[in-house]
């Protein structure tokens, strides 16, 4: 049923793709048993089946426990049926009997092939986990190799990894075309049943810190730090950033020479718009510098916890609060306090008194 050239293939697949022969064997065992009792559909009984590689052999058993009373006899054997077999069996006792399954041969060589097939599925799925557990929050290129529905399927690295996209994940407007080359982040890499899945996309903030990352040396080697970023994918995006060094201009460093850094990541975006604001521990003072490019008057702390107001030139009221309130939107999450915006007129009937804030660098 089993030979030894069976035995010495398990052997290869171990080297070729480091699946341990133990783990193939008690596989093979468990699935041999299931399968014996398959075959024979009236048969209830507990079956073991020993794998030896080192005779080449198959043994199989049958498990029987000892009762007072026989109900299932596939399953149990009374006191007396087991003292023929063990003299001093009793009542509780686990006999193990050794037995040949008849016409089992072509089952067997069926099962073990199905077992090798799924450990092998297994193993590749692991080593998908194993080998893209570090990626997370990563960038990686990819070629676009099927889609389906509103779904891109992305082929990455030299691992032929399929990543997925789903459209939540996509930046709107973007258009995907089979063999497409593209940057995608890495999202999360999780065990989805027997597949591994990696989810990838380009709407992520992290995605945008990457692509930085990448252009800027300053923010690779921690010189310059991304403290938050505020994004709606195909549109805008606010960053804000620092740096410890007095002598290092943060902004400076993300835009580049003639802004060839910067529009490099605009560029990756597909035209998305990118501010890049200068952070500040003072939070009325990052509130001022997050609405740009309005020019703040004042911000004044409201009642409320993280509540401000700020106030700007009556004919910057529009540029400070964006088109459907975007500009105002972006500036909230970025700092993580609430704004209103009001106009210097408005400000004025209501008799409010802000703190002027430093001119926008």
């Amino acid at each position: 049923m089993i030979n030894q050239e069976f035995f010495e293939a398990l052997a290869d697949l171990e080297r070729e793709k480091g699946i341990a022969h133990d783990v193939f064997i008690e596989a093979l065992q468990n699935a041999l048993a299931s399968a014996y009792k398959k075959q024979f559909p009236g048969f209830s009984g507990e079956v073991q089946v020993k794998l030896d590689a080192t005779t080449g052999t198959m043994r199989c058993f049958l498990l029987r426990h000892v009762v007072e009373e026989v109900v299932d006899k596939d399953k149990e054997l009374s006191l007396e049926e087991a003292l023929d077999f063990k003299e001093d069996a009793k009542v509780g006792d686990t006999l193990i009997e050794e037995f040949v399954p008849k016409d089992f041969g072509r089952i067997a060589a069926q099962t073990a092939k199905q077992v090798i097939l799924q450990k092998l599925h297994e193993t590749e799925r692991d080593n998908t986990l194993n080998e893209f557990s570090d990626k997370e929050n990563e960038i990686m290129v990819g070629v676009v190799r099927k889609l389906e529905g509103k779904n891109v399927y992305i082929e990455l690295g030299n691992a032929q990894i399929e990543g997925l996209m789903l459209p939540q994940d996509q930046i709107p407007g973007e258009k995907y075309n089979l063999n497409d080359k593209i940057k995608v982040y890495v999202k999360k890499v999780k065990s989805g049943g027997r597949n591994a899945q990696v989810l990838v996309s380009r709407t992520a903030s992290g995605f945008v810190k990457r692509l930085f990352e990448e252009e800027v040396p300053e923010i690779k080697s921690g010189v310059v730090q991304v403290k938050s970023i505020s994004r709606e994918p195909g549109q805008r995006t606010k960053m804000a950033i620092w740096s410890e060094d007095p002598k290092v201009d943060a902004v400076g460093a993300c835009v580049g020479n003639k802004g060839m850094r910067v529009n490099a990541v605009v560029s990756e975006l597909s035209g998305e718009k990118i501010d890049i604001i200068p952070w500040s521990e003072d939070p009325l003072e990052f509130i001022a510098k997050a609405l740009s490019p309005a020019k703040v008057i004042a911000v004044t702390q409201l009642e409320a916890e993280n509540s401000a107001m700020a106030i700007v030139p009556d004919d910057k009221l529009s540029l400070a609060i964006g088109r459907d309130g975007q500009n105002a939107r972006l500036a909230a999450r970025l700092t993580g306090w609430k704004i209103d915006v009001k106009s210097e007129t408005a400000a004025a009937k209501l008799n409010i008194l802000g703190q002027p804030e430093g001119e926008e660098e």
